[in-house]
């Protein structure tokens, strides 16, 4: 990742909690309930809520998908990657919110509805957030580690804001 930012939260890692994942795993969705829980974020003036069903061993569905990777709910595994930066996905909705150089465009897919795309300017990050209407939902969260990977977003968020993203 080359991208760095002040406003970006240090990465919550493995060896910081003696390589215990049951440990890291707490800490991480402590991280993410302090971000998303009781205090009932927004974002762009829309009520943020969050997807708690299929619960993954108690967990809230969106954390689980902010920390692992696969398709399908029974076939994703825990990403480290995706685990140490629990903390960006608000972060990053927030500097959205505060014009910080937060790439920020919108998808509609007729099946899937509205998408808003939130990525770091150069790319290496990306977040993706449902729009219901009268309120939002964080949907996934994850590092974007290819290049070509990253100018395809480019292109696509390009193509949806017609100006050079």
């Amino acid at each position: 990742m080359s991208f760095e930012a002040p406003w970006l939260p240090a990465l919550v890692m493995l060896e910081d909690h003696q390589g215990d994942w049951h440990t890291y795993l707490a800490a991480l969705l402590a991280c993410f309930e302090a971000d998303f829980g009781a205090d009932r974020p927004s974002f762009r003036g829309k009520r943020m809520a969050i997807k708690r069903h299929p619960l993954v061993d108690g967990m809230p569905a969106t954390f689980w998908h902010f920390i692992s990777e696969g398709s399908g709910e029974a076939n994703r595994v825990p990403d480290l990657r995706r685990c140490e930066r629990i903390g960006w996905p608000m972060a990053i909705l927030d500097a959205a919110d505060r014009e910080r150089g937060v790439h920020v465009w919108e998808e509609r897919d007729p099946k899937r509805g509205a998408k808003i795309l939130l990525a770091l300017p150069d790319f290496s990050y990306l977040v993706v957030v449902d729009d219901r209407g009268d309120y939002v939902l964080p949907w996934t969260a994850y590092p974007v580690e290819r290049e070509h990977s990253r100018r395809k977003l480019a292109k696509r968020c390009a193509d949806a804001t017609n100006q050079k993203c």
